[in-house]
């Protein structure tokens, strides 16, 4: 008669599991332990795969990010015209520094491995996205190529708020306009029609002004040769002037 235990498969063997010369390592008698797949070296062990102490591999940085921080984290970071301290992005998100700080880290790491088309950087005391180095001529060719398109409507009444209200700031300029402006400015500034022209004393915002590039393009010598706005301007100019300041 067979040694054959009841509840047990013949030659008490496991589904699943191979004994002596078929274990994974190839060592006879030896068979799957908890935690080893067939194929994987000793001890379940993987290179570049980091595992738990429990044994469970563990996710990369950038895959264990709370999908919402992460979100917040690259909205802000998208419209922001300047490097944006730790401190003050978590304060906005209502999130630890130290979440904040650890979130920024495994992104700038994770857009890095996968080759993207920009970086995120830790600059002068904050963070920032920046096109890839490599994407420099792409990135020249196209704003160079923008330069013989034609300006948007958005975009010419800027250029206006600016010419008549130099210098001045983008607040300003979208307190006029009743519409945020800072990506027409920032199309004006690549294109040369506009630039940076100190500070409001009170306030710190960054001004702006035209440039000789603008009077060049308008055939104008000086700003004063700008035509009269008042033929242009509502009945309530004096209102709207009010509220604007």
């Amino acid at each position: 008669m067979s040694d054959v235990r009841e509840g047990t498969p013949d030659s008490d063997l496991v589904p699943g599991a191979r004994r002596g010369g078929d274990g994974p390592t190839g060592d006879p008698g030896r068979g799957l332990e908890v935690g080893e797949r067939a194929g994987e070296p000793a001890g379940g062990l993987v290179p570049g795969v980091r595992r738990s102490p429990e044994g469970r591999r563990e996710a990369p940085a950038h895959d264990r990010l709370d999908p919402a921080l992460r979100q917040g984290l690259e909205a802000i970071l998208l419209v922001a015209d300047e490097p944006v301290a730790e401190v003050g992005l978590a304060t906005v998100l209502e999130r630890p520094v130290a979440e904040v700080a650890a979130a920024l880290r495994a992104m700038a790491s994770e857009y890095t491995e996968g080759g993207r088309g920009f970086d995120l950087r830790e600059v002068a005391g904050g963070w920032r996205f920046y096109t890839r180095a490599e994407c420099a001529p792409l990135v020249e060719r196209f704003v160079r190529d923008g330069q013989q398109t034609r300006l948007t409507q958005a975009a010419l009444e800027t250029l206006a708020v600016v010419a008549y209200r130099q210098p001045v700031s983008r607040a300003r300029v979208a307190a006029v306009r009743g519409v945020n402006s800072d990506g027409v400015m920032r199309t004006l500034v690549a294109r040369g029609l506009v630039e940076e022209a100190g500070s409001d004393p009170d306030s710190q915002a960054v001004l702006y002004r035209t440039t000789a590039f603008f009077l060049e393009r308008l055939g104008l010598r000086d700003i004063g040769e700008l035509p009269e706005l008042a033929p242009f301007l509502p009945d309530d100019v004096e209102t709207l002037e009010e509220q604007t300041k």
